[in-house]
């Protein structure tokens, strides 16, 4: 063999093992390929988070509900001393209806303040949107509802409630309906309206619903969970009204009348709040106005089915996730108890004195603990709901209302 042909033959032989050498690891990229760089992870889930109302101080504090603790203050809110609050759809952002007619927007995770406009002279709440674009406040001062964008606060539209010339109506029992629609009562006029604002993207005014002579001084309201009935309690009047949404006409209907006041009446120490209805299977449970009672209603024929007696007055009558059970806090002179009813019996099962002045409940998102604001032990307490036995007391400044951000998933709250 030559040299030229031997140098030939290990010129060759080496470009193949180059070539092999580069296939190898080309190889190896195409059936293993590089993972790729984890996400930045967030600083704080949201769903395990709340916010207690201290109306005294106008701040909130930011709770963990499964470690039972305070994580932190957001301040300088104004008049709290009938706030509620939504949430937005990832829980991260809370809009805060103050009774000075402020409409704040809070963010949990990094608990600061991120917006704030004076947009009444007097709001007791509010309500956001199916698809959590808008934030609508529904005022006493002027009477009417402000809807707002949730990302900016500009101002979208602007309802008075006006039923005569010159004559406003405040406003109550504001909820959010499926298709960018808000339903509420107008107290003064004896009306119900639905605000229809799908078209406000596209520049179009919002179209309005009517329901009239509903009843006296319609005062609260609630949406029952599948978005089907709305129900307004009359305090101008025994009874309540109901509107079934799914009708192919909607229209008001009155029942359970003369269940109210009866036939003793009794004066009115606070107004019940019937958010705070308790919908357990097919049955409801509702404060009666002016009684020490809570009624248990069938909700598919809207039929009383009884009366179970209380300590008092009821102001929250709400129900265990599970609907197991019924937890009911009181008027004065009886709101230093709360009483815990069972559905199965109907029957109060325990009496409890978690505090002075109970203000507001609220459980847990499977309701394993149930939080209690006590105003006057300017303190929170947390309670088991299968044992009764306390869990943590937590420090807060005249407390109220209490909110988690499971809230942001349900409708009608």
């Amino acid at each position: 063999m030559s040299v030229h042909r031997a140098r030939r033959i290990k010129f060759a032989g080496a470009r193949v093992f180059a070539l092999l050498s580069l296939c190898v690891p080309l190889a190896a990229c195409v059936a293993t390929p590089p993972a790729p760089p984890p996400p930045t992870p967030l600083a704080v889930g949201t769903g395990d988070l709340g916010l207690v109302v201290e109306r005294a101080s106008g701040s909130l504090q930011v709770v963990n509900t499964s470690r039972r603790e305070v994580l932190g203050a957001i301040k300088g809110l104004g008049d709290l001393s009938h706030a509620s609050l939504v949430y937005s759809r990832d829980g991260a952002y809370a809009f805060v209806f103050g009774r000075d007619g402020a409409l704040s927007k809070v963010h949990l995770p990094s608990r600061s303040l991120v917006g704030r406009i004076q947009q009444s002279g007097n709001s007791i709440g509010g309500a956001i949107s199916q698809d959590g674009s808008l934030v609508a406040a529904q005022n006493y001062q002027p009477g009417g509802i402000r809807v707002f964008d949730s990302q900016t606060l500009r101002l979208v539209a602007d309802i008075p409630a006006e039923y005569e010339p010159g004559k406003l109506s405040r406003v109550v029992g504001l909820v959010e309906l499926p298709g960018q629609r808000f339903m509420y009562a107008l107290f003064d006029a004896n009306e119900i309206w639905i605000a229809d604002l799908s078209g406000v993207a596209a520049g179009q005014a919002p179209q309005v619903q009517k329901f009239k002579n509903v009843g006296r001084q319609p005062y609260d309201a609630l949406i029952t969970p599948d978005g089907r009935y709305y129900i307004a309690g009359l305090f101008g009047e025994d009874g309540l009204v109901k509107i079934d949404l799914w009708a192919a006409e909607p229209k008001a209907e009155r029942i359970l009348a003369g269940y109210g006041r009866g036939q003793e009446p009794l004066p009115v120490f606070k107004m019940p709040h019937l958010r705070g209805w308790a919908i357990a299977g097919r049955q409801a449970y509702l404060p009666a106005i002016g009684r020490h009672e809570v009624l248990v209603v069938d909700i598919d024929s809207w039929q009383e089915l009884g009366r179970i007696p209380v300590a008092g007055q009821p102001v929250f009558v709400m129900a265990r996730p599970d609907g197991r059970q019924v937890w009911v806090n009181f008027a004065v002179p009886d709101y230093n108890q709360v009483q815990v009813i069972d559905t199965q019996s109907r029957q109060v099962i325990q009496t409890l004195s978690p505090g002075k002045a109970v203000l507001h409940m609220e459980f847990t998102p499977r309701g394993e603990s149930v939080w209690i604001s006590t105003r006057d032990d300017n303190a929170v307490n947390v309670l088991d709901t299968r044992s009764f036995a306390r869990q943590a007391t937590l420090k807060a400044v005249a407390p109220s209302g209490i909110f988690f951000t499971s809230r942001s998933q349900r409708s009608g709250f």
